[in-house]
């Protein structure tokens, strides 16, 4: 018995602080995630060409990890942008732009490990210094992924956080 009441604390400090580690949260980023890949069932949603305005970084989330920061740059094959943080899969494995279809707002890079689905347009590249991957876009109902509660993606201020 004294061993499970030492073992509750230690979870609950691992689980406290950042939402994303918390259970309820991590079913609600499944759920989202799981929304997202059926909407790509749906072209209409693709995105066909970069948007003009994105900001100069944008958080990114490797599908169950935690929210790091990409830096956006654009090449001459779109976007370029760098995954500040670890767990990037190898090939397979694709980035997704997320658009707010109603602000067309960029809202965030989420990362997934199969193949990218076909009929999408390759926007650009979502890389470190050992993978790179492709990056397409879709076109999301914001608010029915994203619960104030748990958000998609967690602020990324200053160094990146890992995940």
């Amino acid at each position: 018995m004294k061993r499970c009441l030492v073992f509750v604390p230690a979870i609950v400090v691992a689980c406290g602080g950042n939402p994303e580690n918390s259970p309820s949260c991590g079913l609600a980023s499944f759920a989202a995630a799981s929304m997202v890949m059926q909407s790509m069932q749906d072209l209409s949603h693709a995105v066909a060409t970069p948007p003009a305005s994105i900001p100069d970084s944008l958080p990114a989330k490797v599908v169950g990890h935690g929210t790091v920061r990409s830096i956006v740059s654009r090449g001459p094959e779109g976007l370029a942008l760098r995954y500040e943080g670890d767990n990037l899969p190898r090939l397979p494995g694709f980035g997704l732009l997320l658009v707010d279809d109603s602000l067309e707002v960029v809202r965030g890079v989420l990362i997934f490990e199969p193949e990218s689905p076909p009929g999408f347009a390759r926007i650009g590249t979502i890389a470190t210094d050992t993978t790179a991957l492709p990056l397409i876009g879709l076109r999301v109902h914001w608010p029915s992924l994203n619960a104030p509660r748990c958000p998609m993606f967690q602020p990324v201020t200053g160094d990146s956080a890992t995940g």
